[in-house]
């Protein structure tokens, strides 16, 4: 079969990015470029090796975008990110070079070589946060409460503005929550599903009354796929589950899954200016594009604990920081 499409994947070795090579590695030609910072995890991609060609390098080193944009893409999909809130309450000049700095490096790059399309991987919390009534819609003004979600906005308006000035062909994906496989222990589901497996405390911040809308990690790249082959240049498609969850309800699925008592949640205190509530309307990407979200959340959920309950050396790897030589053993570092 001949790939005729070929795709420079950004942070492809992040949980949403790896998820999105591994589904299309076999639909394109894709170039994954990585820095591997803590999150970007090359073993995630065993399982397809040999199916697309690695780039080791920082989305905010020019002289490295350039190198390998100057290849030749009909595609950039931008997954690149520091994307953990709490990170960035103790150290936002990484989310600002990674997310702002880093994206306007890219698009000058694909700006330079004609890259035609280009799609930014962002997320509902541009929005910030939602009162008990009432939807994120793609026309709802940003205004991000934490570092990480200011960082993003502030990409996304980089895209706009390259968009509107230059008639760049970039497009924005904005999704909820995502869960599932091979995502990095420190966020809430894998945290939360480790610590039961193992019969620690599971920390639950604040009340544990802040709602998510929950997305499978598979949806949500089908998604991104129908966007990348036929959304509108200059457009924002919001990617929601129609999954929201209170985080305490979630925590007492996960550890009835993994069969263990709710005495095991503790609660500890609220991270500073932790939006209330999220909610995506998705319609736009629905009437435009035909996807819709195709995993329930219960069937998502109980794949998910499963999935970290049969996969621990994973997650140990990952924890030990032994993944870390994947990329030596396989690549000689290169």
């Amino acid at each position: 079969m001949i790939l005729e499409m070929k795709i420079l994947v950004t942070g492809g070795c992040g949980f949403i990015g790896s998820h999105f090579v591994r589904m299309f590695c076999a639909r394109a030609q894709i170039v994954v470029f990585d820095a591997l910072t803590y999150a970007g995890n090359l073993e995630s991609l065993q399982d397809v090796e040999g199916k697309f060609r690695f780039v080791k390098g920082d989305v905010a080193d020019e002289p490295a975008v350039e190198a390998v944009v100057a290849g030749g893409f009909d595609a950039i999909v931008n997954f690149a990110a520091e994307s953990h809130v709490d990170r960035s309450l103790y150290g936002p000049m990484a989310f600002v070079r990674s997310n702002v700095q880093g994206t306007l490096v890219l698009l000058e790059a694909a700006r330079k070589h004609e890259v035609p399309r280009f799609v930014q991987i962002s997320t509902d919390e541009v929005y910030g946060s939602l009162p008990p009534e009432g939807v994120f819609t793609e026309s709802t003004p940003l205004a991000p409460n934490s570092p990480y979600s200011a960082s993003k906005a502030g990409a996304d308006l980089l895209c706009r503005a390259h968009h509107h000035t230059f008639g760049f062909p970039v497009v924005i994906t904005r999704s909820s929550n995502n869960y599932g496989a091979y995502q990095y222990p420190e966020k809430f589901i894998p945290l939360f599903v480790t610590n039961a497996l193992e019969g620690k405390e599971c920390p639950l911040y604040g009340d544990g009354m802040n709602v998510r809308d929950w997305l499978h990690v598979e949806d949500n790249c089908r998604a991104i796929w129908a966007v990348l082959e036929r959304g509108r240049p200059g457009e924002v498609y919001n990617i929601g589950g129609g999954n929201e969850r209170p985080n305490l309800d979630v925590a007492k699925a996960m550890l009835k899954l993994v069969g263990r008592p709710e005495s095991l949640i503790r609660f500890v205190k609220d991270r500073p200016g932790h939006d209330r509530r999220y909610a995506i309307d998705c319609a736009k990407v629905q009437d435009e594009l035909g996807w819709k979200p195709e995993i329930p959340f219960e069937e998502g959920l109980r794949q998910t604990v499963e999935w970290y309950r049969t996969n621990r050396a994973w997650v140990d790897r990952v924890r030990s920081g032994e993944y870390r030589k994947f990329y030596e053993m396989h690549y000689g570092g290169r």
